[in-house]
């Protein structure tokens, strides 16, 4: 029997507070929960682990909430694909479904190759940064020395 959980629940098992939950939930990120006779939310364990997936992708790859559903948008497009090839016997109709499935993971890769542009070049600006910190006390260092 599967257990449902009330929002408190998740919010405990997620880390997220349910505020960000019912976020979620609102602007479709998260799919909407079925509802108790009373309008109480009642939760899966399958929303708590895809909840914890959105925290990883969104902690890691430092998405932005637009960037995220459009990530997750493209997953789910994927697992749909990946259920439509299971289904096809014919090979050049399994051909046509892994063209998409591969349109689909490179439309994901891309997004992360430009956020891991956006780190690198954040990453070299902090570098120079420190190069010209590290310079200037360098020649500090030199004035002190002929003092």
């Amino acid at each position: 029997m599967d257990v449902l959980l009330k929002i408190d629940d998740v919010a405990k098992q997620s880390g997220l507070s349910k505020r960000t939950i019912r976020y979620y939930e609102e602007i479709g990120v998260l799919p909407s929960p079925e509802r108790s006779e009373g309008g109480t939310r009642l939760y899966r364990q399958e929303h708590v682990e895809y909840l914890k997936k959105i925290m990883i992708v969104k902690e890691v790859l430092g998405f932005t909430l637009q960037e995220l559903q459009h990530f997750l948008s493209l997953k789910e497009t994927l697992e749909s694909q990946r259920a439509e090839y299971k289904k096809v016997s014919d090979p050049k109709e399994q051909k046509e479904k892994l063209n998409e499935i591969l349109a689909i993971i490179d439309d994901q890769l891309e997004i992360i190759k430009q956020k891991t542009r956006k780190i690198l070049s954040v990453q070299t600006e902090l570098a120079t940064l420190r190069e010209r910190a590290n310079a200037a006390i360098g020649r500090i260092d030199e004035e002190i020395s002929k003092t």
